[in-house]
């Protein structure tokens, strides 16, 4: 049988080389006995490709079996492939055959054959090796002469690398591998496909068959399809029951393709982290901010007073003091007085030689230890504000980069009077 009659027996459209291959492929297989694995992302068809190897294969009046692996629980898998025997596990009242014993002299088809737990993997490696397995239960090798057709969606080379998949299972599996190419791939196929789906759709549904104008047909064969043959089916049978004008324009395709739906104008809504965690991360910043240029300023400060030399004038200790100040942080320049530029206005007046005195514009410095409390620094900061802002509480929380109802619970648990 030709690759032409295949399509017409098993309803496959298309002309593409990559999907010509695969059922060439197929063809030439079928009538051995050796096992399969059919390749390619979900929704490409895969499971068309185990029918047509069993309907041209010598096993065609045997029993046929498709099993979707990921589909059944782990905890009853193995039972349902191989069987079990009454009372091998609770609830098993009866002695069961398998989908193994069932199929054979047939085929069985694994669908998701990468989503099988290890000890599956184990026990199917062994049917395909020696042709024997063991029920649920039982010690009693059981023979079965079954062709296993399997296919996956994943990339088994790399569920092989992170330990998920067998590597000898691999092979046994993949005697003869056929890829289903994408939809993607397949230009040439697209509208054919979708002539396919409006006519079926159009003879279920009892209406008229929809069809595609010229700038339609192009957005159609340049669309990505991610979701490939069953994407495509879905979006025709979509528009058939929908759509009330049977010719489709460009502009009502695009309203049914995903990526190409018309974006909202309003603007993205981004979650606000908790207000607890924002507030503890700010408060330990401006604290240690503040304490490094607080720092930083007295050592300064003190160095300009203990200058006695007249090595550093009066405009340079001025320009110092107002470069320092532009230079903190701006968390700690909210919470200290403000240096007015030329603050400084003339020379102090030395002390005489018998005297000791410190510049008018300074404190005598001293040296205070400092409350390293949380709690103690926090208040205060709370206080600061609270002054710089004259009470307002909404200007103060800004300030301080939090909430103003996290100030308020600050407020009234410290009893500050604001």
């Amino acid at each position: 049988m030709d690759i032409q009659q295949v399509k017409q027996r098993f309803g496959i459209i298309g002309n593409s080389p990559a999907l010509n291959r695969a059922l060439s492929i197929a063809t030439q297989v079928a009538p051995t006995d050796m096992n399969v694995l059919i390749t390619g992302e979900s929704g490409t068809g895969k499971e068309n490709m185990p029918k047509v190897i069993h309907h041209l294969s010598a096993r065609k009046h045997a029993t046929y079996i498709a099993v979707n692996c990921g589909a059944i629980p782990e905890g009853t898998i193995d039972s349902e492939l191989f069987g079990h025997e009454k009372g091998s596990f609770t609830g098993a009242h009866d002695k069961r055959k398998g989908y193994f014993e069932e199929a054979d002299g047939g085929t069985i088809f694994l669908d998701e054959v990468a989503e099988l737990p290890t000890q599956t993997q184990v026990r199917l490696l062994r049917v395909l090796e020696t042709g024997e397995f063991l029920r649920v239960g039982s010690s009693k090798p059981i023979k079965t002469d079954v062709r296993v057709v399997a296919a996956t969606n994943e990339n088994l080379q790399e569920a092989i690398a992170s330990g998920k998949f067998r590597e000898d299972l691999f092979y046994r599996l993949s005697s003869v591998p056929i890829h289903l190419p994408a939809l993607r791939e397949r230009n040439e196929d697209i509208h054919l496909l979708f002539r396919k789906f409006a006519s079926e759709f159009a003879e279920k549904y009892r209406m008229p068959t929809i069809r595609l104008d010229e700038e339609a047909v192009q957005l159609l064969t340049n669309y990505n399809w991610p979701g490939n043959i069953r994407q495509l089916k879905n979006t025709t049978e979509q528009i058939s029951i929908i759509e009330q004008e049977r010719e489709i324009t460009a502009a009502v395709l695009k309203l049914y393709l995903p990526e190409l739906k018309p974006t909202s104008s309003l603007p993205m809504v981004q979650k606000k982290e908790a207000d607890n965690f924002s507030e503890r991360d700010i408060l330990y910043k401006v604290l240690f901010d503040m304490k490094k240029d607080l720092n930083e300023l007295k050592k300064l400060v003190l160095k300009i007073i203990q200058s006695d030399s007249g090595s550093i004038s009066t405009e340079e200790k001025t320009r110092i003091i107002e470069q320092l100040y532009e230079d903190i942080q701006p968390e700690t320049k909210n919470l200290l007085p403000h240096f007015p530029q030329g603050h400084i206005q003339s020379e102090p007046t030395k002390p005489s030689h018998h005297e000791t005195a410190e510049p008018d514009h300074f404190e005598p410095a001293v040296e205070v230890e400092e409350s390293l409390s949380l709690e103690d620094k926090e208040k205060e900061l709370i206080s600061k504000a609270l002054e710089k802002h004259r009470g307002k509480r909404k200007y103060a929380a800004q300030d301080l980069g939090i909430s103003e109802r996290t100030l308020y619970r600050k407020i009234k648990e410290y009893d500050l009077n604001d």
